[in-house]
């Protein structure tokens, strides 16, 4: 059997790069993007800015203190999203087998291709033919497994290529900070530097049960990937992934104010299940079923998110659209699909940074207590009116 052979694939400061290409007067300059005012959140930032300490999901009145000269662009997600969407394009013809993690994220499995063709030359090529399609610089890095690609990837940054050969993953990784490893935040870091612990070599001498004495089972897990150790396969990405939930009525009804309400609370039940699982939507469906049994649907392409108010307003448009008939409705639906792990990030073009301080602080409350423990008010207002579709 053929060693494994990951590449991970990162493009490089990618919303910024992307208002690069329609600005090119923004190459070089130290740019931010995300929220415009004072209250909003830094979505991402180019290296220039980096360089005073500006990082992502900072405060931008912060970013701005730090990189006073540095020019603020309000983010664009439909741009965002097409580019994404080519980029996926290319890797899918390219390649059998890629997972698509976040928008600007990817792992493709290319075992076996030594055979044939010689993997880093093809995992080249790739790279070649989005930089040529979309103007986007983008990184790679080539191993046997998907951390050590993922860290060498960090390493390659920014705009480059590297390969990590079999039997090079742990020296590799040694003299590299622990905040390289993935799973390890800011709280796991913070620990490990209180135990003396800052290069990922002192990580791979200390004994494996000594870590799991301090972090429980993820101590195991960050051992391995410390010790270049990943055996977790490859996913294959899917757009038809979605998730869905739709209510049949005992009775049909017409109530349209009632029916959007619980449009609502249904949209409110799959944002907070895709922000649960890491996940953006880019396609929203509505589904209706009138008396006559007929079903029809319609959906729309949306730019990446999760934000509860942004789909509602999608999906209650869609309603208007689909529903012509003005006749009896014996069931209604919502869908979201074309699913990818997603960054936050998207989230931070609002320029409220409260507002999605408050979505953080529900989405903890509806972890807890269970998710119909807090509601928007126009979610439950089918209960305030006394609507109840199951009278008609």
């Amino acid at each position: 059997m053929s060693e494994r052979s990951i590449m991970h694939i990162d493009l490089d400061t990618f919303f910024v790069s992307v208002e690069r290409l329609t600005n090119p007067k923004l190459i070089g300059m130290p740019v931010l993007v995300g929220g415009t005012s004072d209250r909003g959140v830094v979505a991402s930032c180019s290296y220039e800015a980096r360089k005073f300490g500006v990082h992502s999901a900072m405060p931008m009145r912060m970013a701005r203190q730090l990189c006073p000269d540095a020019i603020i662009v309000r983010g664009d997600s439909e741009q965002y999203s097409k580019y994404s969407q080519v980029v996926t394009s290319i890797i899918h013809e390219k390649v059998p087998l890629y997972e698509k993690t976040s928008i600007d994220e990817f792992y493709i499995d290319l075992t076996g291709m030594d055979t044939f063709f010689g993997s880093y030359k093809l995992a080249g090529e790739v790279r070649q033919r989005i930089m040529k399609e979309t103007g986007l610089p983008i990184s790679f890095a080539l191993s046997t497994n998907k951390t050590v690609a993922k860290v060498g990837t960090g390493e390659a940054k920014p705009n480059g290529e590297k390969e990590i050969p079999l039997g090079t993953e742990r020296g590799f990784l040694a003299p590299l900070s622990i905040k390289k490893i993935p799973m390890v935040g800011d709280k796991t870091f913070q620990l490990l530097r209180d135990m003396g612990v800052a290069k990922i070599q002192t990580l791979q001498e200390m004994p494996v049960e000594l870590m799991e004495q301090v972090l429980g089972v993820n101590g195991r897990v960050i051992w391995k990937k410390a010790n270049g150790i990943d055996n977790s396969p490859v996913e294959q990405y899917n757009e038809r992934k979605s998730v869905s939930t739709e209510q049949t009525f005992d009775q049909d009804t017409i109530d349209v104010k009632g029916l959007k309400s619980l449009l609502v609370g249904m949209t409110e039940k799959l944002a907070f299940q895709i922000r649960s699982e890491g996940m953006l939507t880019s396609c929203v469906t509505v589904k209706i079923r009138y008396s006559d049994f007929n079903t029809y649907t319609v959906q729309a392409h949306v730019p990446y998110t999760s934000l509860d108010h942004v789909l509602m307003e999608r999906v209650k448009g869609l309603f208007d659209k689909l529903y012509q008939k003005r006749m009896l409705i014996r069931l209604i639906g919502v869908r979201f699909s074309g699913l990818v792990m997603g960054s936050y990030q998207y989230n931070l073009f609002e320029d409220n940074a409260e507002q999605l301080q408050l979505y953080g602080a529900m989405d903890k409350m509806k972890a807890r207590y269970g998710e119909n423990i807090v509601k928007r008010a126009s979610s439950i207002d089918l209960k305030l009116r006394n609507f109840n579709p199951f009278k008609g």
